[in-house]
């Protein structure tokens, strides 16, 4: 017989917080609109409740592939919030996964209980349902941390990309100016980036070189000590 439990436990969801990249340099986030209530037709972060027989990850996962079409992304756990009455049906715990993706390359398309999906810009979301703006400005302050020891911002570029968009790219992240000169410098001095015998298509002033970055590579070094900072 299953075990029975001598006192209630609470509830367990996943949620989501995708921020991407779009042509303009500006970082977004993915929303879905609620189909079902609570908070029914509003914003929020997409997510749900995990199943007795797939692991968190999986759960978020699942979720971000029912609610908005994508999957085969980068994600992180991010933070556990269980403050009481964030959920007006139940004691509800949730655990929040950050991704990072290039917008362009996933099509997003809502289904489930999600009656739409878009993509919004970080700096001004609409109102969200449940805690999810903290959950969001929490995964916000990870994403500018960690993207200066690690190599994640990578996940945000087109697969080719030239050193203007991978410095806009922290700027944007970051929301500060870099000098562009030590930027280039230091970036260019990991060897970690792969020139390519291409250039930029399709632009109105000169194109610029465009570049790969080396994971393979970056993997190897990291074996050995070495420190991605920025």
């Amino acid at each position: 017989m299953p075990y029975t439990y001598e006192y209630p436990r609470p509830a367990l969801t996943v949620d989501c917080v995708v921020f991407g990249l779009d042509d303009q340099n500006a970082l977004k986030v993915l929303l879905i609109q609620r189909r079902i209530p609570p908070f029914q037709d509003q914003w929020a972060l997409p997510g749900g409740f995990v199943r007795m027989d797939e692991s968190l990850e999986d759960a978020a996962r699942r979720e971000l592939q029912e609610e908005t079409g994508v999957k085969g992304v980068f994600l992180e756990q991010l933070y556990t919030f269980g403050d009481l009455g964030r959920d007006p049906r139940d004691r509800v715990v949730s655990v929040a996964y950050y991704g990072l993706v290039n917008l362009t390359e996933y099509p997003i398309q809502a289904a489930t209980d999600a009656r739409d999906a878009a993509w919004f810009p970080v700096a001004s979301p609409p109102y969200l349902a449940f805690d999810h703006p903290q959950i969001l400005a929490t995964a916000l302050t990870r994403l500018q941390g960690k993207v200066r020891y690690q190599p994640i911002g990578f996940e945000l570029l087109p697969a080719k990309f030239t050193l203007t968009q991978m410095q806009k790219l922290y700027e944007t992240i970051l929301g500060q100016t870099l000098d562009k000169r030590n930027f280039r410098k230091k970036v260019l001095k990991m060897g970690l980036l792969t020139p390519l015998a291409e250039v930029q298509m399709g632009v109105a002033h000169r194109a610029a070189k465009l570049y790969q970055f080396d994971l393979a590579k970056y993997q190897q070094l990291k074996e050995k000590g070495f420190n991605f900072e920025l």
